[in-house]
């Protein structure tokens, strides 16, 4: 990577963050409820993920829109879990013999929200209910400062537990009070320690850049800040603002230009920094440390084939389909999802309600925005195996203007297509132009809620 600030490309930056594709606001209700043993009676089950979904939070960001709850009222979260056992009984019963998991994760909101009791329960229905052996697996969870308690990561380095992922965002206590995450500094600190002390191999650590009021020189303390715990991870995020968060009501301080040029800036500077401290970049966000163990949990997690999602913000993926329940970010909507997930009877999880059908199309797309977004690219050999042709002939005006904008790496040679230092700061303007007319259409038909 060539130090220095990134130029603006003709096209806005920040466009969205493609963590899945295609996204859940393209889902449609599905005809007839498909029964899940039929969608995967002749999917490969011996290398599944399993993704935890707990849809709860002590407060909610104002840059979140991410299917979360502030809270529960008493009892919720027993019933939540009963729900989740019950799920975790039907799609057992559907996968049938021979179902293996290679990796788990718990994610949410945030699943440190669960006391110590409830967090062995979950790790009870991943493997009692599941059959997935978490001491044997990459498992990821993900928690935040004020939930980091000494007892609940007790319960998780215990279980299995390889990598912890921490909401910090800024160590600045003013900018996280402008990002509408209420906390000190003093506290994330003693949530980091207690992390190290429960001695769980690999520590992810998130910060944002682009928050009001936020400078290079305060960029750089937050970043300090990190790097003095010496995470095997770090993930940068750019801020978005979106619509139905706090931030969304609140609105955007600087023109759009003006917010772009200031993201890149810090966007270079906390690359730069971390490249000439020891780490290596993965993707855009992703940073990690050279020496770290590999304990899955990456970028990749949420674009698997062979997923099986429980909770109801979770998804499943099998090679033809994509499903979930509901989608929503508004507060009210999310209640009643979650109301209306904890009364189901186990046979109402036995189907998929929600979802896309995966063509050969979006398939394709699929598998060259999960590589091509990753620093190291995408191997040639591995699209021409799965799909008979190169991606210039599936691709060629897509992959054409990214060669125009300076965005793919002449130096990768023939056998693969990497993104320039340009491109992968731009991943998120060039992922959302992958989307087939068909995703788009339909995720600006969606009824935000």
């Amino acid at each position: 990577m060539n130090p220095g600030t990134i130029a603006p490309a003709p096209v806005r930056p920040y466009q969205a963050y493609v963590y899945a594709y295609p996204h859940k606001t393209a889902y449609r209700p599905l005809a007839g409820r498909p029964a899940l043993r039929d969608l995967w009676a002749d999917e490969p089950k011996d290398a599944l993920s399993l993704y935890l979904h707990i849809p709860f939070c002590e407060v909610r960001c104002g840059f979140c829109n991410l299917f979360t709850r502030i809270g529960a009222p008493e009892g919720l979260t027993t019933a939540y879990l009963d729900a989740l056992e019950r799920q975790a009984g039907a799609v057992a019963d559907a996968l049938g013999e021979g179902a293996r998991f290679a990796g788990a994760a718990f994610g949410g909101g945030t699943p440190t929200f669960l006391e110590a009791p409830e967090l062995e329960r979950l790790c009870d229905i991943a493997e009692r209910r599941m059959g997935a052996d978490l001491r044997a697996v990459p498992l990821s969870v993900e928690a935040s400062p004020a939930t980091a308690t000494a007892d609940r990561l007790a319960v998780l380095a215990r279980r299995g537990t390889t990598r912890l992922s921490l909401g910090v965002q800024s160590f600045v206590d003013a900018e996280a009070r402008s990002a509408v995450r209420p906390q000190a500094r003093a506290d994330v600190e003693a949530a980091l320690g207690r992390i190290r002390e429960a001695g769980i191999p690999v520590l992810n650590i998130d910060l944002i850049y682009g928050i009001e009021g936020q400078t290079e020189r305060s960029w750089r303390h937050s970043l300090d800040a990190a790097l003095a715990w010496h995470p095997e991870e770090l993930y940068l995020y750019p801020l978005y603002v979106r619509p139905l968060t706090g931030l969304g009501r609140k609105g955007v301080p600087e023109t759009d230009a003006e917010w772009d040029a200031r993201r890149l800036r810090l966007y270079a500077l906390g690359r730069d920094h971390l490249l000439a401290r020891g780490y290596e970049q993965v993707s855009m966000r992703m940073f990690r440390r050279a020496d770290a163990p590999a304990t899955g949990g990456g970028d990749h997690v949420c674009q698997t084939d062979g997923m099986i999602g429980l909770g109801c913000g979770a998804r499943s993926y099998t090679s033809g389909l994509h499903y979930s329940f509901d989608y929503a970010v508004d507060m009210r909507q999310i209640r009643g999802i979650i109301d209306d997930y904890v009364s189901r009877p186990a046979a109402d999880f036995a189907r998929a309600e929600h979802g896309r059908a995966m063509t050969g199309d979006e398939t394709r797309r699929r598998h060259l925005l999960q590589s091509v977004l990753q620093a190291e690219g995408m191997p040639l050999a591995d699209y021409r195996t799965r799909f008979g042709g190169d991606p210039a002939e599936h691709f060629p005006a897509e992959l054409a203007r990214f060669a125009e904008r300076g965005w793919l790496d002449p130096a990768a040679g023939p056998d693969r297509l990497r993104l320039s230092a340009e491109g992968l700061a731009h991943s998120d303007a060039l992922g959302p132009e992958l989307f087939s007319p068909a995703v788009r259409a339909d995720m600006a038909a969606y009824d935000l809620k």
